[in-house]
């Protein structure tokens, strides 16, 4: 069966400025949401609050029906986490990185076989691209044993080129093997290149005065704020 991730009533406040109100939505194995929202409304707040590296003033996360704790996310392996600065150390080769993330040979393989990887494998991180080197990260994290994945900004700033091959591979994540019953991936992205992120999304909402409303047209984009 799918999995689906229930996110209910979140809220954050730094100080007596009140970030996130009451947001709430879900997303499924298979699916791909996406977050829209101006800058500084609490995208990257709200994700890396799910991913339990801040702690909310209020929360209920669910997975299925089971109540999930946002402390043991990490532990348990229930989501993955791209954030939007990158984080990888810029004096290692990407041969040298892949075996640091995934010990499994199969994980290895896969990444190593990917699009363009063979050509970059014995380069230096910091002499990469930063599409080369946005999408190595996206590798290297969408591989992890996790049902949900949340991507923030992966679209930033990087060459059109990897922009394509990056939404085949976030389709690829949500599709079904032969040999699974439920797709690998439920994903929830973040990005202003909203074009792109419209080419792969099944659902958008924006983020508004710290609540999220559904957004599934341009105008839908207009009408909340989002686009002028």
């Amino acid at each position: 069966m799918k999995k689906v991730l229930h996110i209910q009533n979140v809220s954050k406040s730094f100080g007596k400025k009140k970030i996130l109100k009451d947001v709430s939505l879900h997303f499924a194995q298979g699916e791909i949401v996406s977050l829209f929202g101006r800058n500084g409304c609490g995208k990257s707040t709200f994700l890396k609050i799910l991913f339990g590296t801040l702690k909310a003033d209020t929360i209920q996360l669910q997975i299925d029906s089971k109540n999930i704790h946002p402390k043991d996310v990490i532990p348990n392996q229930w989501i993955g986490y791209l954030p939007q600065d990158n984080f990888l150390p810029k004096h290692l080769k990407v041969r040298d990185i892949i075996p640091l993330f995934h010990s499994d040979g199969n994980n290895q393989d896969r990444i190593f076989r990917a699009p363009f990887v063979e050509k970059i494998a014995t380069r230096k991180i910091g002499t990469l691209s930063l599409g080369e080197l946005r999408y190595l990260e996206l590798l290297l994290v969408a591989h992890l044993e996790h049902p949900f994945l949340l991507l923030d900004e992966p679209f930033s700033m990087i060459e059109p080129l990897y922009k394509e091959v990056i939404k085949e591979f976030l389709i690829s994540l949500t599709e079904a093997s032969p040999t699974q019953v439920a797709p690998k991936k439920g994903i929830l992205l973040t990005d202003h290149y909203y074009t792109d992120v419209l080419d792969i999304s099944d659902r958008n909402f924006v983020m508004v005065d710290g609540v999220c409303q559904e957004a599934n047209t341009l105008e839908d984009l207009k009408h909340l704020g989002y686009l002028k």
